[in-house]
């Protein structure tokens, strides 16, 4: 198909359209591209505000740039990196996250931020301009990048906080969130909100102090006190996050996720836990004596690739499939932990846990 610049005149859209619908029938996303089509076909013929288009077609465009981005990176596991734009170079936060930054690099992993200063900064001081991605936000004032990301091919400017959020999110393999005002507070009770609803994740969510400090202990006590002892949230539910000023323990949170268990989804009522290894059916049995509260019918069963799973890249991987209740989600965290202790993974995994 010709360039999205060609959009610029009717006849050229009207060529691109045509093509589309005469390959549509080989694609090899068809359903989901015609379910798209649809519904700007739909939208077209209602009454809806000039602006709203304006919305639909900017938050596409980001889209588009943000899809085209990742996907040459999509084997790579990503760490987001959240924290104050505020910090200077020479505070105890700003040094933490750079060497955070720098710990999961060495590990494999690369680091979003959205790419200001501050802790945005640290991030892609620690990792460095090639393992760094910077998603900015376009906003009326200069919103400048740091020079560690600035003029990257990898840094990418967004029109909206909800599509550049999107990716930040949908892109992680992992959240580390340093200190910061009420930008940091949002992305963190989001995350939280995301993992304990099943709208994110499962992935690791580590919020991280400088050696001694109390910023996230003291955000940690507050939970406990204010919404867990209240039964505001589940008494399981800080099982989604780790609260730690131990650069160690922050990293070893996220390699240790990923050491047996692969990946989730579901394929109709199920859930399909993904694993690097096989696990022995004594394994399962044990999981199915402690984890039996989760399951709202039958059993946590071991199993090959499910037959709506064909087209997947991780067919190959052997699965647990559950009938999960879809509420406990500090339960199937603590029930990930548990795997992860169970299997042995491979050298090559240990290696690299990066690697999806």
């Amino acid at each position: 198909m010709t360039s999205s610049a060609s959009f610029d005149t009717l006849e050229s859209l009207q060529a691109d359209i045509a093509e589309l619908i005469v390959r549509l029938p080989t694609l090899k996303n068809r359903q989901f591209i015609q379910q798209a089509l649809a519904t700007i076909v739909r939208l077209a013929d209602t009454e809806i505000e000039r602006l709203d288009w304006k919305i639909l077609s900017a938050a596409l465009a980001d889209m588009e740039r943000g899809f085209q981005l990742f996907y040459d990176y999509r084997h790579v596991r990503k760490v987001t990196i959240f924290g104050s734009a505020r910090l200077a170079p020479d505070t105890p936060e700003y040094q933490m996250a750079l060497e955070f930054a720098r710990c999961v690099t060495k590990l494999g992993f690369m680091v979003m931020t959205g790419g200001g200063g501050g802790i945005m900064q640290a991030g892609h001081e620690g990792a460095g301009r090639e393992n760094s991605f910077g998603l900015n936000i376009q906003l009326p004032f200069e919103q400048e990048a740091n020079p560690f990301i600035d003029g990257d091919p990898k840094l990418i400017h967004f029109k909206y906080f909800f599509t550049r959020k999107l990716f930040l999110l949908k892109e992680s393999d992992a959240v580390a969130l340093f200190p910061g005002g009420f930008g940091t507070q949002d992305e963190a009770f989001e995350c939280m909100t995301l993992s304990q609803t099943g709208k994110f994740g499962p992935v690791p969510l580590v919020l991280i102090d400088h050696p001694g400090g109390d910023y996230w202990r003291s955000w940690s006590e507050y939970i406990d006190k204010q919404l867990v002892q209240k039964g505001l949230v589940s008494p399981d539910d800080p099982s989604l996050y780790t609260v730690t000023d131990n650069l160690d323990v922050a990293c070893d949170a996220i390699t240790g996720f990923y050491q047996v268990y692969h990946s989730c989804r579901y394929v109709g009522d199920r859930l399909v836990i993904r694993l690097k290894t096989d696990l022995s059916d004594a394994k399962v049995e044990q999981l199915n004596a402690e984890f039996h509260d989760i399951i709202i019918q039958g059993r946590i069963e071991k199993s090959q690739a499910l037959p709506q799973e064909a087209q997947d890249e991780t067919v190959e991987l052997p699965r647990l499939i559950l009938y999960f209740n879809q509420r406990d989600l500090g339960r199937l965290y603590q029930m990930i932990a548990a795997i992860n202790q169970m299997g042995t993974p491979s050298l090559e995994d240990v290696a690299h846990p990066e690697r999806k």
